[in-house]
């Protein structure tokens, strides 16, 4: 159901443009807004918010006031936003060598004590301490002094 909304949703892109043009922004500004309404609505839709009638006609209305209150979200916050034009982005690559200060980490973890390496490795690999400490049943605090202490100091080899 959200996905076939949301490919009618998508389908009336331009009038979406049309709207939001119409209340005074540029092209890559009301671009920016659509884009940002399919993530809400894609978000609600899979909340449960059912946004159609009768099954394929689309709340026009409740669009509307989706881009309307991103637009006057934009607007508050207008003082602090930058735009920057695409012609103005000089896209460059530089090649970066991650080999060595992952080698250097590795060399370092391996020199460290087995304990202070295998909790730094199971919370680095998204576990979290509160979740470890629980399957473990090592003190929380514990736990986490050794992974900072451990984080810490790979840190100063960077």
């Amino acid at each position: 159901m959200v996905q076939k909304t949301m490919i009618l949703v998508a389908a009336k892109h331009k009038e979406w443009l049309e709207i939001v043009l119409s209340f005074g922004c540029k092209q890559e500004v009301a671009e920016d807004l659509v884009q940002e309404m399919y993530y809400k609505i894609q978000l609600k839709l899979e909340k449960g918010l059912d946004i159609m009638y009768n099954d394929n006609e689309i709340n026009y209305y409740y669009i509307f006031k989706t881009l309307r209150t991103l637009f006057y979200d934009l607007k508050r916050k207008g003082k602090n936003i930058t735009m920057v034009s695409m012609d103005d982005i000089h896209l460059t690559t530089t090649d970066v060598n991650f080999t060595e200060p992952y080698d250097k980490i590795q060399e370092e973890l391996s020199k460290m004590f087995w304990y202070d390496r295998k909790v730094f490795e199971i919370i680095n690999e998204g576990e979290s301490i509160a979740e470890f400490s629980r399957k473990s049943l090592i003190h929380y605090y514990s736990l986490y002094n050794t992974y900072n202490k451990v984080k810490s100091k790979l840190k100063k080899l960077l």
